[in-house]
């Protein structure tokens, strides 16, 4: 065991864990944040998305060992009233059914956007892709990257 400070959606967590404990769990387990999904274990399905300084990370494949001084962004992080665009756009579109990728999805939008503020189809299919959605909501999710993108124009 070692303990381990984490910066987490904006405030500073220490946790006790074996230094190979994946992110996924030290987020879900000991600071009770379960917004981030456990789909695969394997980073396939890239359900447990969450940002390190913004980019993305699956939290199933980190040991937290090596977050360091890396700020991690969970799903409640983006923001604790549903305000984020993507958040916004995801209701207006309606995109969840079963809902479990969800959080891999948004967080995956979420970095998209930041990098690619006006993402072309192209980029949002190669961006978003590898985040399986067993229920193949792909044409609501891209619909509302574009909302997103364009403050709901779109």
């Amino acid at each position: 065991m070692a303990e381990f400070t984490l910066t987490v959606n904006g405030a500073r967590r220490t946790v006790d864990v074996p230094g190979d404990t994946p992110l996924l769990w030290v987020l879900r387990e000991d600071l009770e944040l379960t917004g981030t999904k456990y789909g695969c274990g394997s980073g396939q399905c890239r359900s447990c998305a969450v940002h390190l300084d913004g980019a993305i990370a699956y939290a199933c494949l980190v040991p937290t060992s090596s977050v360091g001084e890396r700020a991690v962004t969970t799903i409640e992080g983006l923001s604790d009233d549903l305000s984020h665009p993507v958040q916004r756009a995801w209701l207006e579109v309606d995109v969840p059914q079963c809902g479990w990728c969800q959080p891999g999805q948004v967080m995956t939008a979420a970095a998209l956007l930041a990098e690619h503020p006006n993402p072309t189809d192209e980029q949002i299919d190669e961006w978003m892709s590898p985040v399986l959605c067993r229920c193949g909501t792909y044409n609501r999710i891209r619909t509302a990257i574009h909302r997103a993108a364009t403050g709901g124009d779109r």
